[in-house]
């Protein structure tokens, strides 16, 4: 059964607009012990978290053992877990430490070079990114370039981009990214402001937008 507390923050019931079960409805029917719900989690979240390691390190096959140690943490660590609507956070956190982890067993950079591309099927994240950077008139030009965009990206600092990567390749809350990355929601945003700053002065400085 669910402590108190988690059953007192959610209900194993709880439904989103669509009418899923959340992801703290699912944890709680986890640590009831139900199969069931463990395995709609991975099947909710095992696309992007492969997609945040392939963005982080650049190895497809790294990225693919990283997520199933991370659901592997997941799981045998659910008890840990409050419900208290920052699931993706407290996952992606797990994520990010793994990262670190592997990188400085490998004596490497904390994030490496951004992948290029999405998976087939999949909206483009930087150019969900151009849509929120760019004034309107110059959108359609970096949907069709995004990958100029992700090499910009790819020369922010680490926190900065890290930022970028959890908010608009994962669709992680600004509040969740905080807590991922072990930080305050006013750094969050601040980073996030720097980074769209140093993004737009790139962009302008290439001359880019001139072409």
């Amino acid at each position: 059964m669910p402590s108190p507390v988690a059953a007192a923050v959610c209900t194993r019931d709880d439904r989103d607009d669509a009418g899923e079960l959340t992801d703290d409805a699912l944890m709680i029917r986890h640590q009831e012990g139900e199969a069931a719900a463990f395995d709609a989690l991975v099947a909710r979240y095992r696309g992007p978290l492969r997609g945040y390691f392939i963005k982080k390190l650049r190895d497809r096959t790294l990225a693919d053992d990283l997520v199933q140690e991370t659901l592997l943490k997941v799981y045998s660590g659910g008890w840990d877990y409050i419900p208290q609507g920052r699931f993706r956070g407290w996952l992606f956190r797990i994520a990010s430490n793994l990262t670190v982890d592997t990188v400085r067993r490998q004596a490497r950079d904390v994030v490496l070079a951004a992948y290029r591309g999405s998976e087939a099927g999949e909206d483009d994240p930087m150019a969900r990114f151009a849509d929120d950077l760019l004034p309107p008139e110059h959108q359609a030009f970096l949907h069709e370039r995004a990958a100029i965009l992700d090499d910009f990206v790819a020369e922010l600092p680490s926190e900065q981009r890290e930022t970028v990567i959890l908010h608009y390749y994962n669709g992680v809350p600004l509040p969740e990214v905080a807590e991922a990355m072990e930080t305050n929601l006013s750094t969050c945003k601040s980073r996030l402001r720097l980074a769209r700053e140093k993004l737009s002065g790139r962009i302008e400085s290439a001359g880019i937008l001139a072409e």
